[in-house]
């Protein structure tokens, strides 16, 4: 039995994908339990994942609102990166955004639900992919900062997506595609200023993903409504726990105290 808050699934960069869930001093390595009735219950518990306070709601996976609205990890131009401020000096913590943002980030191509466009700081990309549930991936550009990064998605999101679609990525229902090829074509839709920073990598990563069973349920569990789950695990991908019966977004119930077994 394992007991503890929840901080989202982390990963092993082997393929398949090795899973493990952290609570507090603990974690459970998740690949071992396919296959297995996995015991999971909300306690009625709700922290902070910052600031440790007990709470009744949280905000923005996992955050009390008054971190949500003075975190500089909470701010607006975090998921709209090209609105970044920190050049006007009105990042809510420039310290965060030295270490952060203005750093190397690449733009990318990825295979999750179908092709899509995103971004990711350097050396952190991995972890990007996996929590996406990408099945292949290339980085295609490298900006010096957060804030170029963005400029150029906005730019290709013009001709590519930028969003998954999380009920396609869980069924499967996703091809795999000449990365190599498809990157030639979307070199053509670079604005010219940003034409200096395209990379020529010729390796992509690829992923595979501890699933047992294709699945056609895409009933989502909710733990605020559904405090107690008992089902047989038959998959995990991104930050999702596949059961026989539905699926858990573990990200979206950060800060939730819970005990699961298997």
């Amino acid at each position: 039995m394992y007991t503890g808050f929840l901080k989202g699934l982390s990963h092993t960069y082997v393929n398949p994908v090795v899973y493990h869930l952290p609570l507090g001093e603990q974690s459970a390595t998740l690949n071992e339990w396919l296959g297995k009735t996995v015991h999971l219950r909300f306690l009625g518990e709700m922290q902070c994942t910052n600031c440790g306070r007990r709470i009744k709601k949280t905000y923005n996976t996992g955050y009390c609102y008054p971190c949500v609205i003075s975190l500089p990890e909470t701010d607006l131009c975090i998921v709209k990166p090209h609105e970044c401020h920190y050049h006007l000096g009105t990042c809510r913590d420039p310290g965060f955004g030295d270490e952060y943002c203005m750093i190397p980030h690449y733009v990318y191509l990825a295979v999750s639900s179908g092709v899509k466009v995103g971004l990711t700081r350097k050396h952190n990309q991995w972890k990007r992919w996996v929590d996406q549930g990408a099945i292949q991936a290339i980085p295609i550009a490298e900006l010096p900062n957060r804030k170029k990064a963005g400029e150029l998605e906005v730019a290709l999101a013009e001709h590519l997506p930028d969003k998954t679609n999380w009920r396609k990525m869980l069924k499967g229902e996703v091809e795999q595609v000449d990365l190599l090829g498809l990157r030639e074509e979307v070199y053509s839709y670079f604005p010219e200023e940003f034409k200096p920073y395209l990379l020529k990598e010729e390796e992509w990563a690829e992923f595979v993903y501890p699933i047992l069973e294709s699945t056609e349920k895409i009933k989502t569990y909710n733990l605020d409504k559904q405090p107690e789950i008992a089902d047989r695990l038959i998959g995990i991908k991104g930050q999702y726990l596949i059961f026989e019966q539905g699926v858990l977004n573990i990200k979206k119930f950060t800060g939730y105290k819970i005990e699961i077994s298997a």
